[in-house]
């Protein structure tokens, strides 16, 4: 499957599984130490799948599972660790007392790639990142929009 992309706000069609799975290989191999994903879109849209192939792309061997009961998942096995976030059970107030800056901002935490499912509840956002907005049609499949914000750093123009 090849994927065509020349603005960074196109609508991506991702008619199957493989597709998405695809789509994340590639943002995998290209995402730059200290990326930050905002993943958005309705339960079953296909953000975990995403991460999945985020995953793959980086050369995680180990399974990528959901992480909506433990909050964090981090995997340090890749190219780049990966730190998969899910906050689709917390309530906003909730999540400011988790300090989850120190996966995108400098200290604590090895830099590397943060995927967050369900960013609309974070308290304040980084300055840079890419948004991921998902859809699913029964009909059509999977759409994706990719849109970086602030000055992320991320050529789109490798995912062809």
């Amino acid at each position: 499957m090849v994927i065509k992309m020349i603005k960074p706000n196109n609508l991506i069609p991702l008619p199957n599984f493989e597709a998405t799975k695809t789509l994340g290989q590639k943002l995998g191999q290209n995402l730059l130490e200290g990326s930050v994903l905002l993943l958005k879109g309705d339960l079953g849209a296909g953000k975990t799948t995403l991460v999945q192939g985020i995953g793959e792309g980086l050369g995680i061997t180990e399974p990528i599972v959901s992480p909506t009961f433990t909050l964090i998942n981090e995997y340090h096995e890749g190219r780049l660790p990966l730190y998969h976030l899910d906050l689709y059970r917390l309530e906003p107030e909730a999540v400011a007392g988790l300090y989850l800056e120190q996966y995108w901002e400098e200290g604590e935490v090895l830099p590397g790639i943060t995927a967050i499912e369900w960013p609309e509840k974070l308290p304040y956002l980084p300055l840079n990142y890419l948004e991921i907005q998902l859809s699913y049609s029964e009909g059509t499949g999977r759409l994706v929009i990719l849109q970086p914000v602030g000055d992320f750093c991320f050529n789109l123009s490798h995912i062809d």
